[in-house]
């Protein structure tokens, strides 16, 4: 079997793809956490929700972008080729 380099360069783009998506992973673990100290935070003071919510959500849309990114270069590895024939 031979190996170009054009699939050798097929090849690390799947395998890049695949490892940028594994980004999304943080912040899915980071939003968790987020949002069970605010629900804890929300049973100890009810009268500060919206405060808390608020804050909540801000955090959390700063901690997607991170995802966001690593979906992006995926799909920017395995759709566009700038080196593939």
């Amino acid at each position: 079997m031979m190996i170009t380099g054009n699939d050798l360069i097929l090849a690390c783009s799947a395998i890049g793809a695949g490892l940028a998506v594994i980004a999304g992973i943080g912040p899915g673990i980071g939003q968790g956490i987020a949002a069970g100290h605010a629900a804890a935070a929300v049973g100890r003071n009810p009268g500060a929700k919206s405060d808390i919510t608020s804050t909540m959500l801000l955090g959390q849309a700063v901690a997607e972008t991170t995802g966001l990114y690593g979906l992006l270069v995926a799909m920017l590895l395995l759709f566009v080729k700038p080196l593939a024939k």
